[in-house]
């Protein structure tokens, strides 16, 4: 039998063994067995509070100390029902819950009365277990309760904190077994609740669950389950799980994804459903246990029980549901660098360059600077919002001005874009050379962010210290090539100074290698100081060599520092940074901090101009630096900018598309697309032709890393100004000709995670011109939305799209889910990162129908017009079949 003085590591040892064996069963709602007590405000009060100034009616917590018979009453029907897991009533004994009813000072007080109770009822039985009861609170860190201050917040992550921290205490105490940080619906305040935990009880497991407050599958401040997981795996969760939430019947998306992506114990207790008009809950004992009998048959679970509404005969036939059902096996833990913001965002090994935006960064943008000095917040997130917009995958802020209040001001700043859905969807990159700066902004990041920057500079004490910190906000952290004896320079002291950092974090702080990203300094070249000639050389060494020495680690770079000696001069800048960056992503560079808006196409660098930044880059030759600054000289003025070079609006019209296309050009787009329509005798040949032409090229140079997002985000934006301006002349031809019969009927949606859509669009135009009716779903569509829509509608196929590598992993969630609701129709794949390689190896053996893959929209009428026609399907489907099956053959050998 569990007892108080059990020791922590044989009680993790005991529930390993338990969630091995079986599907354990957590108890249910505690308020609802109350409801049925009639308890009066005497009842609530006792004796002891009898003169409380406050109603203290509700305040369920309170009974600990005011009737603690009921309290563990409650305890011993669910233990009779068969609950495994039984949880304090302390759900609100915090300090800043208990602070509505005056009692805020009995924090300690009612948590240790609440662990007592629990232990004393579980003591009677063998090997069930405490659960430490953590709620959310009635506060949130990440969005403000003033309407007009959307950056302030009524409460600070050190007081949230410190009142876990107070709970936790009482909690650990009074004799739990483990805590539960639970109903999650702010991933900020849970951070603050592991910061205490890990601070007041390392030694006991620690469970998480997260609420799901709408279909949408979000928590309230707006995080799906795989941003949320990312945000709170550095807490080494015993288990992670949902409860509340929508009811068993509306979280089977949401239990599933976390089940794909947590490599530990995952729990689900949900509500008996939403409450219905008359205060009760409509999901009865049978009903909840079916739908979790079918999540464990599933493979999701690993423990099961109830929340709001459920009673102890729910959780009697919940345990009967899924007796015998093996529980999940928990997946091994996957390598690949994850971060969040209210999406996730990962780096594997197929991963492109990650583009940091470095506009929201007062020591490097002059207009950021001075919005910032000028108070003009709102012009501030606008940068942020255009870095966003231009293709950043993460945003790097700092506000390290001399005359600055640097922590207010970058906790003013994070705690804006936070409110802002578009920003807050990718990472944030805390930058700054203090301390108490970086700080400050990670106790602002709901997400998974990342530090920016730790060093050896102060010794390893130090650096030990802030890494621990750092791992405890939840972040990753970069550490630059900075030692005792200063900044790293040579291929040498890159590559020992990161060595040394990786064995003292790996080793020392306890973080997983990904979660580290050095910076080997980038630093300035063509400087006319002799010593400087290797350093860009040495830097695109290093990064091969730190990775082969330290397994797993990700590098990251300032690319603006290499062209400092020509600042004034774009041309020769944007030449640098591409030639640059595409050698050092050859050579393993992972990220950058760079000026999305100011690449420039590796293939478009003149010749002559792309020889003289080689040369510089690999110090070729010893006069390599006289050669680029003359060359300098004669193009730029003397540092103003260049004229802008209108060359390619002399060639013919078809030409003039693809350029615009390809380089994102805007200003001609539509005269263009306007004269290349009186050309062709119908408009969607324009699309099929020269625009497609165009877009064919990017989607090469970004296939083999000569382009980057930003520059794919500004060509689809070309794009997709043209299709919008022949979209009228396609309608009324379509008008015109009575053409009507309609040839089948597609849903196409942009995959959730992921906000590209251009691809998407021109095939649903080029489907919809050739009398297919086509239902565009939009971006960031879930599953179930997609599938639910097809269904609907009567769909004849349904078309896929992504743009980013986590895409992939969700086509083939889609593909199990059609699978799984028995669909028979073909799944169409398309998109950047798509490949029939891929399709063949991980799509289309989830999904027992025909699942092609669609090169881009000038493919899609020949697939469909097969797939649609009874004659042709047959044959279409066998040889795809075919070819499919030869792919999977060569991805084996």
């Amino acid at each position: 039998m569990a007892t108080a003085t059990s020791a922590p590591s044989s009680i993790r040892e005991r529930l390993d063994r338990l969630f091995k064996q079986r599907i354990v069963i957590f108890d249910g709602s505690i308020g609802v067995l109350l409801q049925k007590q009639g308890l009066t405000e005497e009842d609530w009060r006792g004796e002891r509070f009898r003169d409380h100034p406050k109603l203290l009616k509700n305040n369920v917590d309170i009974l600990n100390l005011s009737r603690p018979d009921v309290v563990s009453r409650i305890h011993r029907e669910y233990l009779e029902a068969g609950a495994d897991l039984i949880t304090t009533n302390t759900f609100t004994a915090t300090p800043v819950s208990q602070a509505d009813y005056g009692l805020e000072d009995l924090t300690y007080e009612i948590n240790v009365a609440g662990a007592r109770l629990a232990r004393s009822a579980v003591d009677a039985y063998e090997n069930r277990f405490v659960a430490g009861s953590l709620g959310p609170t009635n506060v949130t860190l990440s969005l403000s309760p003033d309407v007009d201050d959307p950056a302030y917040r009524a409460v600070t992550f050190d007081q949230l904190r410190d009142g876990y921290a107070v709970a936790a205490r009482g909690l650990r105490d009074g004799g739990v077994d483990f805590l539960l940080i639970e109903t999650i619906f702010d991933t900020l305040n849970a951070k603050a609740a592991i910061a205490a935990v890990k601070e007041v009880a390392p030694e006991l497991p620690l469970f998480i669950s997260v609420t799901i407050v709408d279909r949408s599958g979000r928590n309230l401040s707006g995080q799906t389950v795989e941003a949320w997981w990312n945000s709170i795996e550095h807490a080494d969760p015993f288990a992670a799980g949902i409860n509340c939430s929508l009811g068993a019947t509306e979280m089977r998306p949401y239990i599933e994804a976390l089940s794909r992506v947590a490599p530990v114990y995952v729990t689900c207790y949900p509500n008996a459903g939403l409450p219905n008009s008359f205060g009760g809950f409509d999901e009865d004992p049978p009903i909840t246990s079916r739908l979790l009998r079918e999540f464990a048959t599933s493979g999701f679970l690993n423990a099961a029980g109830g929340c709001c509404g459920t009673t102890p005969d729910h959780i009697r036939q919940i345990r009967k549901a899924v007796a015998g059902i093996p529980p999940r096996q928990v997946p091994k833990r996957v390598g690949r660098a994850k971060f969040s913001g209210l999406e996730p965002f990962e780096i594997g090994p197929d991963t492109r360059f990650v583009v940091i935006g470095e506009r929201t960064n007062v020591t490097g943008s002059i207009r950021f600077r001075r919005l910032i000095e000028s108070g003009d917040f709102t012009g501030a997130v606008q940068v942020a919002l255009d870095q966003v917009r231009g293709g950043a995958n993460l945003l790097d802020v700092n506000m390290d001005a001399d005359l600055l209040d640097s922590e207010a001001a970058m906790t003013r700043f994070l705690n804006l874009i936070a409110t802002e859905p578009e920003i807050a969807r990718i990472p944030i990159m805390v930058d700054s050379s203090k301390w108490t700066v970086l700080e400050a902004g990670l106790k602002c990041l709901q997400g998974k962010g990342v530090c920016n920057s730790i060093s050896l500079k102060e010794g390893e004490e130090s650096f030990l210290e802030k890494a621990r910190l750092v791992h405890e906000y939840g972040a990753a952290v970069v550490v630059m090539a900075f030692d005792e004896k200063g900044q790293a320079d040579t291929l040498e002291r890159k590559v020992g100074i990161c060595q040394r950092a990786y064995k003292l974090l790996t080793e020392k702080a306890g973080y997983h290698p990904e979660d580290i990203i050095f910076d080997p300094n980038i630093l300035a070249i063509a400087t006319g100081i002799e010593e400087h000639a290797g350093y860009a050389k040495a830097f695109i060494k290093a990064t091969t060599e730190i990775k082969k020495k330290c397994p797993g680690v990700r590098i990251s770079g300032g690319v603006s520092n290499l062209s400092f000696s020509f600042r004034g001069n774009d041309r020769v800048r944007e030449a640098m940074h591409s030639a640059f960056l595409y050698h050092a992503i050859q050579a393993g560079l992972d990220m950058g901090i760079v000026n999305a808006g100011q690449l420039v196409v590796y293939e478009d660098i003149p010749k002559d101009l792309l020889e003289l930044v080689e040369d510089v880059i690999f110090d070729r030759r010893p006069d390599a630096t006289e050669r680029l600054v003359e060359f300098a000289k004669n193009v730029s003025g003397g540092g103003t900018k260049r004229e802008k070079d209108l060359t390619w609006r002399e060639s013919p019209v078809e030409e003039r598309l693809a350029y615009a296309v390809l380089h994102g050009e805007v200003e001609f787009i539509e005269a263009d697309t306007e004269e290349a329509r009186q050309k062709y005798a119908k408009p969607l040949m324009v699309i099929e032709g020269p625009l497609m032409d165009g877009m064919k090229v990017v989607g090469d140079l970004f296939g083999a890393g000569k382009m980057f997002l930003p520059q794919v985000v500004k060509s689809a934006r070309a794009m997709k100004r043209a299709v919008a301006y022949l979209q009228p002349f396609m309608e009324a031809e379509k008008e015109a000709s009575g053409s009507r019969q309609v040839r089948g009927r597609l849903v196409l949606a942009t995959v959730k995670g992921d906000v590209h859509d251009i691809g998407k669009n021109i095939v649903g135009v080029v489907l919809g011109c050739n009398n297919y009716e086509v239902h565009d779903l939009g971006v960031m569509v879930p599953a179930e939305k997609i599938l639910d829509t097809a269904i609907e509608l009567g769909a004849d196929a349904v078309g896929l799209s992504g743009l980013i590598t986590p895409s992939l992993d969700e086509m083939v969630t889609v593909a199990k889910e059609m699978t799984r609701r028995q669909f028979t129709i073909p799944l169409l794949i398309g998109g950047a990162t798509t490949s029939k390689q891929h399709t063949a190896v991980r799509i289309a053996p989830a999904y027992s129908g025909a699942t092609v893959h669609v090169l881009d929209a000038s493919r899609v009428i020949g697939v469909v017009s097969d797939l649609f026609d009874d004659e042709r399907r047959l044959t279409f489907d066998r040889d795809n079949r075919a070819l499919q099956e030869k792919l999977r053959a060569q991805h084996t050998t």
